[in-house]
């Protein structure tokens, strides 16, 4: 599958991953890109492409500029801040540093020529910038009015990844965990640690470090492009690369300030999945079946026991499940719920597997469906247990007697 890597280990910002994505692209559709960003019509905004090396890597810095000024750096990345009020604004394009969920939705659906779905993706970013600055600050969604955040060179910054993405048509997107910096940042509500509230509200759940740097490493607009489109986070998956991209920060460090980006092709048939387990000795056999009845209704992909021997020479058993990263959760509720483990191991790992379909069947004895699975070299195939079980019923013949039944009306 078309797989994009994103190593962020020197954190992450809007600029930055714009800059890397760009840097996917052959230079003359690059190119074409920029005029494309500059003429869609966000007043007063100018996006230049600049060539620059970082501990001699040679990347590109974007530089954003509304009405000829290019917007400062608080500290390593631009650090967006919010305030309250509760005034009504205009429908008109904001031209002024502040801007509410309103401002931002009225120049991205009416004044942006972009599909529908990158008009959607800008939005929702922008929703969880909006969520994470309101928990930050406790105040409503409503009342959260973006300073930086919400100046028109930011819209620039999400609506080229979010339209960057549209153009790379990623299967899935893969990131490494995320330096956050560590220290402090001064904005306009005083001076508040590293990574800011609102960034590490986006990070919750996404495994990030702070490292050797002192400084924001990590913007909240970072953050909640990365929340937003990453598939899952972690190593660089077994991949072909086929282009790679390096986007540039302002400040130089002793580590090169770039944020790479690498596409290409990694085999389809891998994915992360996880395996839960826990040891209980004070279930019975009912108690199990339907904890595992609950545990498949609640998402798993697989259940299964294992008798074993603990500790004080009891017989217990061994309960697996394998889920998905997205399902753990729940998982682990139903686990607590439904059995008596005071504790549960998680491990995680990749799995291969065929490519898998299904075909219905007309036969004389009604539809049967097929499942088809392929791959690795090897193809095979199996009929539907409940349908070959409700023929065998019907014409009471086993159930291998059945298979032969609708191989031979295929003929």
């Amino acid at each position: 599958m078309k797989t994009l890597y994103l190593d962020c280990g020197m954190g992450a910002a809007g600029d930055m991953l714009c800059a890397a994505l760009l840097e996917l692209l052959p230079d003359a559709q690059a190119d074409d890109f920029l005029k494309e960003i500059n003429a869609m019509g966000i007043p007063g905004v100018h996006v230049e492409r600049r060539r620059t090396v970082k501990c001699g890597i040679a990347g590109t810095h974007l530089a954003v500029t509304v009405n000829g000024t290019e917007e400062h750096s608080h500290d390593h990345h631009k650090h967006p801040h919010t305030h309250e009020h509760t005034h009504e604004h205009e429908h008109a394009l904001p031209h002024h540093h502040h801007g509410s969920m309103h401002d931002i939705e009225h120049i991205v659906r009416s004044h942006l020529v972009l599909p529908e779905k990158v008009k959607d993706d800008i939005m929702s970013v922008y929703g969880l910038i909006a969520e994470a600055e309101s928990h930050a600050h406790g105040v409503p969604v409503t009342e959260i009015h973006f300073h930086e955040v919400g100046t028109l060179d930011a819209v620039a910054d999400i609506t080229m990844f979010c339209l960057l993405i549209h153009r790379l048509t990623p299967d899935e997107i893969v990131s490494s965990p995320v330096r956050t910096g560590f220290g402090q940042v001064r904005c306009a509500h005083g001076i508040l640690p590293v990574p800011a509230p609102a960034a590490a509200y986006l990070l919750r759940g996404i495994p990030i470090y702070a490292g050797d740097i002192r400084g924001e490493m990590c913007t909240p607009t970072g953050a909640a492009l990365l929340r937003n489109f990453v598939t899952r986070f972690g190593e660089m998956p077994l991949m072909s690369v086929e282009a790679i991209g390096y986007g540039c920060g302002a400040k130089d460090f002793g580590s090169a300030n770039c944020l790479r980006a690498m596409l290409g092709q990694s085999g389809s048939s891998g994915d992360e999945i996880l395996e839960l387990s826990c040891n209980v000795d004070d279930m019975n056999a009912e108690e199990t079946g339907f904890a595992m009845e609950r545990l498949f209704g609640a998402g798993a992909l697989d259940v299964y026991t294992v008798p074993i021997g603990m500790k004080k020479s009891r017989p217990g058993t061994l309960i697996r499940v394998m889920c998905t990263p997205q399902t753990r959760e729940a998982l682990c509720r139903e686990l607590f719920r439904h059995t008596t483990t005071l504790g549960i191991r998680e491990c995680a790992m990749r799995r291969h597997v065929l490519e898998r379909g299904l075909v219905t069947l007309d036969t004389p004895y009604g539809p049967v469906r097929r499942k088809d699975a392929s791959g690795f070299g090897v193809s095979r195939w199996k009929y539907e247990f409940d349908d070959l079980s409700a023929i065998a019923r019907e014409q009471n013949i086993s159930l291998r007697d059945a298979a032969e039944l609708v191989e031979q009306s295929k003929k």
